[in-house]
């Protein structure tokens, strides 16, 4: 991209902040984990996230999908974590709800989406209690992939009929990793293109 993706402008205001404004009502708390914190201390004045908002550094000096997902259920202070990645520009709340239903419902450790593409573990909740550990125990075996420890744990896997139930769009895993494919999406947006629905 060229720049951190949480700082590249999408319709008018840094890309994070759609993140955080489309799932914020859903969340007792939000948490930003990133070691470039000073790029971010801007979200923390936002009257927008109600003083939700804490900004928080890896917790192990590894640079890996593993490692900062880590310090997300590290931070977190609540039993279930949605753990969602920055560059989703169309993450949703009832998807991420349903998630949560389902390890209440089914005593599953992690409820993840499982798309064409595979497991989806940056738009999924996950179980504190029973996750944490786990996680740590990949990371300190050098592990760096984010779903690397899935096999110790039980996992619902959210199926595509599932996720369309809630999602007929399927258009909350779309993520952008170019300048041309953000252009694309926001263009898409701001010529009235993407409906309500897909906003």
């Amino acid at each position: 991209m060229g720049s951190p993706k949480a700082l590249v402008s999408f319709c008018g205001s840094p890309l994070i902040c759609r993140g955080l404004k489309r799932l914020g009502g859903i969340a007792d708390e939000l948490i930003v984990t990133s070691n470039d914190q000073k790029s971010l201390d801007f979200l923390c004045s936002s009257v927008t996230f109600d003083n939700k908002l804490k900004l928080r550094s890896d917790v192990y000096n590894v640079r890996s999908a593993l490692s900062g997902l880590y310090t997300a259920l590290y931070s977190a202070s609540n039993p279930f974590v949605a753990v969602v990645a920055c560059d989703l520009v169309f993450p949703s709340a009832p998807l991420l709800l349903a998630a949560q239903k389902a390890l209440v419902e089914t005593g599953a450790d992690v409820a993840v989406p499982v798309t064409s593409h595979g497991y989806e573990p940056f738009h999924a909740v996950y179980r504190r209690a029973t996750c944490l550990s786990h996680v740590q125990a990949a990371l300190l075996e050098g592990e760096t992939r984010a779903i690397s420890w899935y096999g110790k744990v039980r996992v619902h896997k959210m199926s595509a009929d599932e996720i369309l139930a809630i999602d007929p769009r399927g258009g909350s895993f779309i993520n952008v990793n170019t300048p041309e494919e953000l252009a694309k999406v926001e263009a898409r947006i701001l010529s009235g293109t993407l409906t309500k629905a897909d906003e």
